[in-house]
């Protein structure tokens, strides 16, 4: 399939959305949509969660003069809608698509919704390690049981993060954002990606942030590392790290990437571990084995492997491991971020500019 794009039209005359949301879009980010493109025809549809298909008056035949999607997972064929010039979808990756016609055998540009993640995730990041670094956990159950106990009655029992070093693996939107707040709070950040950033230049993000956020210039770590082989992982896991983020994309290179020797070298210091990517980057059985025998600290996980996390698996119960059901990237924000890199990418589509957030098919992210 070719893809044929005008160079400049700004009101998008001709082109024809559906977006495709599980809530109601935000009145005032679509508001801004029709202002500035006045000639675009766009309609909004609830795909809840779980849901089969699309509801409303939707029809098969409305994919048929569609130039603009934005949606999840529910993809037309290519004979049903043979006009796209552009997916916008509203997660950060890509890994549940790359199967999929449109991605394998067309030149359709796919953006994510990389940045609209970092403010909440980051929260969720800080909020985890900190509930580990002063034990909220044990206060809440002392608390249920109405008993107003100290664990101990040492001014020096818990551990604040001032001086301490959170290695991020994966410098995205969302690592860039941890950075940001966990040297606001006084700790040291070292920075991994799979390429060199050994440049000013080579270090901004050319992706989406919100404004004021982030770490647009890539100034905020002390050390960079990057490489895609075992040793230039290891290197960076054996730089003094206190929390470790994985914050990279589910990729067949990355699959597995945290096993058991990774976390041989991560009990030099007994790193709490930190994975709100996609849990198969994380082998769970050594996982398991590295909690209960205490080589590393503790974990946070926002997503696991298997998932959905099945009743009575044995992670439910290793030692100091606190579990979410992949709910840290949920925000009342989410969508207006969202229709703001929509918005953007139709300007760039108006103007015949590259697209934010495109996804490189080789790379898979």
């Amino acid at each position: 399939m070719t893809l044929i794009r005008l160079n400049d039209n700004r009101t998008l005359k001709g082109h024809k959305a559906i977006v495709l949301t599980t809530v109601p879009a935000p009145p005032a980010a679509v508001e801004a949509i029709r202002k500035q493109f006045p000639d675009l025809k766009i309609k909004f549809y609830l795909v809840p969660w779980g849901s089969p298909g699309i509801g409303g008056d939707f029809k098969d035949e409305d994919w048929k003069d569609t130039t603009v999607l934005l949606t999840s997972t529910v993809l037309p064929t290519v004979e049903q809608a043979p006009h796209i010039q552009y997916i916008q979808l509203t997660s950060a990756g890509v890994n549940h698509l790359v199967s999929n016609p449109y991605f394998t055998e067309t030149n359709v540009p796919f953006c994510t919704a990389n940045g609209v993640h970092g403010p909440q995730i980051t929260e969720w990041v800080i909020t985890t390690f900190l509930n580990f670094q002063h034990q909220l956990n044990t206060y809440y159950e002392f608390q249920k049981e109405g008993k107003w106990k100290r664990i101990a009655d040492n001014p020096e029992h818990s551990e604040d993060a001032v001086g301490k070093r959170v290695g991020i693996l994966g410098y995205g939107s969302i690592g860039r954002q941890t950075a940001r707040v966990a040297r606001a709070l006084g700790m040291d950040v070292h920075a991994y990606t799979l390429g060199p950033r050994t440049t000013p230049e080579s270090r901004k993000d050319k992706s989406y942030a919100p404004s004021g956020l982030g770490d647009p210039e890539g100034v905020l770590p002390s050390k960079w590392f990057s490489g895609g082989s075992k040793e230039d992982i290891h290197e960076f896991l054996d730089s003094g790290l206190d929390l470790l983020v994985i914050a990279v994309p589910l990729t067949d290179k990355t699959k597995g990437l945290i096993s058991k020797p990774e976390f041989e070298i991560l009990s030099k210091k007994r790193t709490f571990v930190t994975n709100i990517a996609r849990g198969p980057i994380v082998n769970t059985a050594d996982l398991i084995e590295a909690l209960d025998k205490g080589v590393i600290r503790g974990a946070a996980l926002d997503v696991t492997d298997p998932e959905p996390l099945p009743e009575g698996h044995p992670l439910w119960k290793a030692k100091n491991v606190i579990i979410t059901p992949h709910i840290s990237s949920t925000s009342n924000a989410y969508y207006t971020r969202l229709l703001d890199i929509f918005r953007l990418n139709l300007e760039r589509l108006s103007q015949g500019k590259e697209f934010i957030n495109e996804v490189n098919r080789k790379r898979g992210y």
